[in-house]
């Protein structure tokens, strides 16, 4: 399952040397926006400013501060736990920048008729940037999938995911298996040496 929203707090993720951003320098938002241009209301060949990267880890922060609320009472992302902004602050900055891009509903008419709403004209891409990533943040939080919004517990891993059946506790298989690897571990570890001991004596 998909959402922009996601796709944008899982920019921070981790891997076997440690945190990985996507968005560490304007060339990775170029990249990053490129290949979510469609969604975002950007041209193929956008590119980002170190000004508008500020702006847009800013925001990120903001709705990973959001996401960690939402999961509560299960503990947030290790990432960055400590260095989010306050909820207030954070709800404040994603509803302002939702507001910064104005849109217009158009009529869509393949076979029957039905509302889109798209960027106003005049609307600068940095603005609908930002604007479309706050309402993907407020769609989100405020629809039915923010219920099933978890943190992914397996080692490493620092990433959000959506609950899909009720027995999912990762976000994939592959975090699945780590988990299930550790879990095992650490019980073989707490084991009593008489015990293996014992298990290791001729019957």
């Amino acid at each position: 399952m998909s959402h922009l929203s996601l796709d944008f707090v899982s920019t921070i993720r981790a891997d076997r040397s440690g945190l990985v951003d996507a968005l560490s320098d304007a060339d990775g938002l170029t990249t990053w926006a490129r290949e979510h241009a469609a969604e975002l209301g950007l041209d193929p060949g956008f590119t980002a400013s170190g000004e508008l990267r500020e702006q847009v880890v800013r925001l990120r922060q903001a709705v990973r501060a959001l996401f960690a609320r939402a999961v509560t009472p299960e503990p947030p992302s290790r990432a960055d736990a400590p260095e989010l902004p306050g909820f207030e602050e954070s709800l404040a900055l994603v509803n302002a920048a939702a507001l910064a891009a104005p849109t217009a509903a158009q009529l869509s008419w393949n076979g029957a008729p039905s509302l889109v709403v798209t960027p106003a004209r005049g609307t600068d891409e940095p603005a609908r940037l930002c604007g479309r990533l706050a309402t993907a943040a407020v769609e989100f939080l405020a629809g039915p999938d923010r219920a099933l919004l978890r943190t992914c517990r397996a080692p490493r891993c620092v990433l959000y995911f959506v609950k899909e059946h009720p027995r999912q506790e990762w976000c994939s298989t592959a975090c699945g298996n780590r988990a299930r690897a550790a879990r095992h571990y650490r019980e073989h570890k707490r084991r009593p040496a008489s015990n293996a001991i014992d298990a290791n004596l001729p019957l």
